[in-house]
């Protein structure tokens, strides 16, 4: 009896398995002609996004839907090779595209549940689906997905196949493959990556979004050390390499830190460029575009302008924590209440999100986002003493939550906030523009505004320079005496009101030098000295900088900086006295590339002294150039002698009630501009200044970017003089031992008593035939032949 039913089960099983076979037979017969061609694999060709970079190579902005960087399987590291293996497909290299013991298992799997729930995909037919198919769970589309694959076994190797996989597979965080995973999730390329790190990246393949080790890290965490123990079972690794794998601790970059360097600002300028140029195709054709930034310099930009911002909102006074969370007594609760009041907030700059545990007038204690808890304590606390626990109506007791900033090499923490107020920080070579640093604001991702092209602002003193350029023209020399007395203007000469003009401290000094002037930044002589030359003179000679003249009323109010100018041409302007009187255009990109490295487009930028046009004399640029080191030896900007140099030279530059503040500066290889101001101009305070708010931010960067350059200064040109002359009255003193004498006593340390002047003055020049000058009051560009210290 028991033999006829084994006969009977036999003779059922057979048939089924023709039957079926049969079945699979006539499907595969019906399915097999109606696959894809393999063209999208044989030409693989994905969608790589823009890529920006400085000069020396890091990378500072990706544009496109998908984060992709292409690799080929021979750069690809063994062991993340063995990691995916281990992951998704044990038998990758042994299988013909469908893995018939997944299949199985599968089978026996789903049959008990009642439904497809549970696939056998190897990596082939992944790469089918990927390609070709969508992720649907019928039966029909597994079908020819297992067609597709074996094709795909016939006609591409196995690496090639693999490496197909490598490149296309989704992996979160909008990263496209393996290499663009790396980068997202840990900042740096797949070579670099440890195998505790490539296991987490082999772990992503199953559900992206479910062991994204940036929203859920305890799960990645987890699927990381499924994964590892997949690769000693199949003996890629020993037992201790596993062990040192599964206790490396990983840092994971959080979503928005992408880059090697924050110059968000900038790579948005490079992408408008590109964008005009070559339309939708970069956002998926691969280009790489190299701009002039150096990594070192835009790194101490960005450091110098967030500290500065900080320290400004550090002289103003803490404005509260951003919100109060409940802390529970329960360990296990506080921790997930503390996680959870972080969640949303991420970094902006460098303040980090931290949840206050304790409170004291002598210590605050902080934990971070990653568990790890700082401690501010001593002059860290003096700002925020009014909400320290136990202060009437204040509150920054446990459960606030703050910002904090480290400082220091040595990291010393401080209580930070998101700032109101704004900066803008831009450099460039005044030798051929080359911008090597920009910071166009706090934070690009808060606000997308950037300062340094787009916000046209009242430059203040630091506009005197140019006005002094042009009297320097009109016949003016650095020792000539103007009268630093009071002045009543009719409303017709300060543009619709009248005007009362007073220098910053309201005192007057009486008859003193332009240089001196220029030291002191007194409001008064340069008003005079627009005075003599005429507004419509200086409004057309400023166009020779780069400024538009229409945005400078010629009213003599222009003499105090009262039109309105951007951080960039500010930077291209005191390039000009930077490098001995040339106009020399700035430019950010130097090269663009396709995809397969071919050159596509490349800068040729204006050289001093070569293709760029000269605007004003040699002789010009080199004595505002030394009066403008007298101001950072003995002026408003005396501070930054701290920096031990010689060779540098700038304005500070202050607005009517501190709407805006500046320093302009620079030395013979660098010009660099620094603003400060509210997005909507209001009042920085009383004590706020160019030398008190911009200063020390141009000061922190240029210490960094010219650490290890040797001072180099500037030559005198042929056609000056030098000049003993009387301090008191800048005329010029008797070529005698007596008169060497009488100058020795009546010389001072601000300027001693040799001063430079025209040897001679060249002819008049023509102004450019687009220059457009009131004709009721044309520009003369013709100068009294004075004598070397000859009041005019």
């Amino acid at each position: 009896m028991f033999s006829k039913w084994w006969h009977y089960a036999l003779a059922l099983i057979v048939s089924l398995g023709v039957v079926g076979t049969a079945l699979a037979g006539l499907a595969a017969a019906l399915i097999y002609p109606n696959l894809p061609p393999l063209e999208a694999l044989t030409d693989y060709k994905p969608k790589l996004p823009l890529r920006v970079y400085t000069a020396d190579g890091a990378l500072i902005g990706e544009f496109g839907e998908e984060r992709r960087a292409f690799i080929v399987i021979d750069k690809v590291p063994q062991y993340m090779k063995q990691a995916i293996i281990a992951a998704e497909d044990e038998r990758f290299y042994t299988h013909g595209g469908v893995d018939t013991l997944g299949v199985l298992r599968a089978a026996g799997s789903n049959l008990l549940s009642g439904g497809a729930k549970e696939g056998a995909s190897t990596i082939t037919m992944q790469v089918a689906r990927n390609f070709f198919l969508s992720n649907e769970k019928t039966l029909t589309r597994k079908l020819s997905e297992a067609m597709l694959a074996m094709k795909i076994e016939h006609n591409l190797s196995k690496d090639k196949i693999l490496e197909l996989y490598i490149n296309q597979i989704y992996l979160g965080q909008r990263a496209y493959g393996f290499e663009a995973a790396a980068r997202t999730y840990f900042g740096k390329p797949m070579h670099e990556l440890s195998l505790a790190e490539f296991a987490m990246l082999a772990g992503l393949p199953k559900a992206p979004s479910r062991y994204n080790p940036v929203v859920n890290f305890p799960r990645a965490k987890a699927r990381q050390e499924y994964v590892l123990g997949r690769m000693r079972t199949l003996k890629f690794i020993d037992q201790p390499t596993w062990q040192a794998a599964v206790k490396q601790k990983l840092i994971i970059r959080q979503a928005r830190q992408q880059t090697d360097v924050s110059a968000d600002y900038a790579a948005e300028m490079v992408r408008q460029a590109l964008f005009e140029k070559y339309g939708e195709s970069i956002y998926s054709s691969g280009y790489k575009a190299v701009t002039t930034l150096k990594r070192a310099q835009q790194a101490a930009a960005n450091l110098a302008v967030w500290h500065g911002i900080a320290d400004y909102d550090q002289r103003h006074g803490y404005r509260g924590p951003e919100k109060q969370v409940s802390l529970p007594a329960d360990s296990a609760r506080r921790e997930a209440a503390i996680a959870g009041a972080l969640e949303d907030l991420s970094p902006v700059s460098d303040m980090q999100p931290a949840v206050v545990v304790a409170a004291s007038a002598k210590l605050i204690r902080a934990q971070l986002r990653d568990g790890s808890v700082v401690d501010i304590a001593d002059n860290s606390l003096k700002w925020v003493a009014n909400w320290v626990a136990g202060k009437k109506g204040r509150q920054l007791s446990p459960g606030a939550v703050v910002r904090v900033q480290a400082t220091g090499s040595k990291p010393h923490w401080r209580l930070a906030q998101l700032p109101e107020v704004e900066a803008a920080l831009v450099a460039l070579h005044p030798q051929d523009g080359a911008i090597t640093a920009l910071v166009g604001g706090f934070d690009f991702n808060r606000n997308k505004f950037n300062r340094v092209t787009q916000a046209w602002r009242q430059p203040g003193s630091s506009f005197k320079p140019f006005i002094y350029s042009a009297a320097l023209e009109k016949g003016y020399t650095p020792a000539t005496i103007i009268n630093d007395a009071p002045l009543s203007l009719a409303a017709e000469e300060a543009g619709g009101t009248a005007w009362e003009p007073q220098n910053y401290d309201g005192s007057t000094s009486g008859p003193v030098r332009m240089r001196s002037a220029l030291t002191k930044s007194l409001n008064l002589v340069s008003i005079r000295i627009l005075q003599g030359i005429g507004p419509y003179y200086a409004r057309d000679y400023i166009r020779r900088f780069g400024f538009d003249p229409a945005r400078h009323p010629p009213y003599l109010t222009m003499a105090l900086g009262a039109g309105s100018v951007t951080p960039l041409q500010m930077a291209a302007a005191y390039g000009v006295f930077a490098n001995g009187g040339f106009s020399v255009k700035p430019y950010l990109i130097d090269k663009v590339y396709d995809k397969d490295g071919r050159l596509l487009m490349q800068a040729s930028p204006q050289q001093a002294g070569g293709n760029a046009p000269r605007v004003i004399d040699p002789r010009n640029a080199w004595l505002m150039t030394t009066m403008m080191q007298d101001v950072v030896r003995y002026g408003t900007a005396a501070r930054a002698g701290q920096l031990g140099r010689g060779d540098i030279a700038g304005k500070t530059g202050t607005t009517n009630d501190a709407r805006d503040t500046w320093f302009a500066g620079y030395n013979p290889g660098l010009v660099a501009i620094v603003w400060m101001g509210y997005d909507q101009p209001r009042s920085l305070g009383r004590r706020e200044t160019g030398s008190q708010s911009a200063l020390p931010i141009w000061m922190s960067f240029m210490d960094v970017a010219l650490k290890g350059t040797p001072q180099t200064g500037w030559a005198m040109p042929g056609g000056i003089i030098s000049v003993k002359i009387d301090p008191a009255t800048g005329a010029r003193l008797p070529d005698t031992v007596l008169g060497e004498l009488l100058g020795d006593l009546l010389g001072n340390k601000e300027t001693g008593m040799v001063e430079h002047f025209y040897q001679e003055f060249p002819p008049p020049e023509a102004p450019p035939a687009d220059w457009n000058s009131d004709p009721a009051n044309p520009a003369e560009p013709s100068r009294p032949a004075a004598p070397p210290g000859t009041p005019l």
